[in-house]
């Protein structure tokens, strides 16, 4: 009788382990096509396994940090914080279609990372061509009638920034690995070839030197109507589904809490749920570790 018993109860367990797994799978394949696009699984053959020379190995700090789950806070960080300079949120909201076709524009972001971090340096350099030839079509006037041009090195300088300084800060938070100095100090060298290739100069090239460029930009830095309106698009009306918003809402104060403290003040953003910046980050740490949970599955 108690052979029996065990044995049903196995059964069980198993079936349900299985059930559990193959949902899991499934979410992770969904969360993937979204980022990544339809095409998933032939773009990472493509970045991950052709052959071609790399400027990056697997255990440098770059691949370290954009390759972990923590990103999908850090990118929000980043939308957040580069909306803050008003030339370059101009530039975003006149010529990117972000409100109508913000998955598309997700994905063109994602594999611009993918393969600029673990793509063959052949492709990376077909990308960044064509990135800095679509830049020379982007200009105008921001909102006080001032011009831009995304060309100009100083906007540059400042997107990347903004970029590497919210996917180091959301990683040191978030991230699977602990995170030390000389990580940090790897990590700002080595995305700072991006940087210049894309036309930025006196990029940064270590975390003290990074986070002293952030402040040069403080006192360019404003919440214009642009990047209210970007605020408002990627916290409280974000294109995802209502099964996913509560994933999404981890996400978001994950995202927020990350953010400078004078940064969230020029949002008008609060430190977290209930004022708390604490539960801003608890809710970013499970938001994540949920998304590294299903994602882990994929590549099983």
């Amino acid at each position: 009788m108690t052979t029996t018993t065990t044995t049903a109860s196995q059964r069980v367990t198993g079936a349900l382990s299985g059930a559990v797994t193959s949902a899991r799978r499934r979410v992770g394949l969904v969360v993937r096509s979204r980022v990544a696009g339809e095409d998933a699984a032939e773009r990472r053959q493509q970045i991950w396994h052709s052959d071609g020379e790399r400027w990056n190995s697997p255990d440098d700090a770059i691949c370290r940090v954009n390759g972990d789950a923590s990103m999908f806070s850090a990118g929000l960080t980043a939308l957040l914080l580069q909306s803050l300079h008003p030339l370059a949120m101009a530039g975003v909201a006149d010529h990117s279609d972000y409100r109508g076709d913000p998955w598309g524009r997700l994905q063109r972001t994602s594999a611009f990372i993918a393969t600029t971090t673990f793509g063959t340096i052949a492709d990376a350099t077909d990308l960044i061509r064509t990135i800095n030839h679509v830049h020379r079509s982007v200009v105008g006037v921001d909102h006080r009638g001032r011009p831009y041009d995304a060309r100009d090195p100083h906007l540059l300088r400042w997107v990347h920034i903004a970029e590497i300084w919210s996917f180091l800060e959301c990683h040191r938070l978030y991230g699977r690995q602990q995170q030390t100095p000389d990580l940090r100090d790897e990590y700002v060298r080595q995305s700072a070839r991006t940087g210049r290739l894309l036309g930025a100069r006196d990029v940064p090239e270590s975390a003290d030197e990074l986070n002293a460029a952030l402040a040069e930009y403080l006192p360019e830095l404003e919440s214009s109507p642009a990047a209210v309106d970007a605020r408002h698009f990627i916290l409280d009306e974000p294109p995802v589904g209502w099964t996913d918003k509560p994933a999404y809402r981890m996400l978001r104060h994950g995202a927020v809490a990350a953010l400078p403290p004078w940064a969230r003040d020029m949002l008008e953003l609060p430190d977290g749920p209930f004022g708390s910046r604490d539960v801003g980050i608890a809710l970013g740490v499970a938001g994540v570790a949920t998304l590294r949970w299903v994602l882990d599955a994929v590549d099983d």
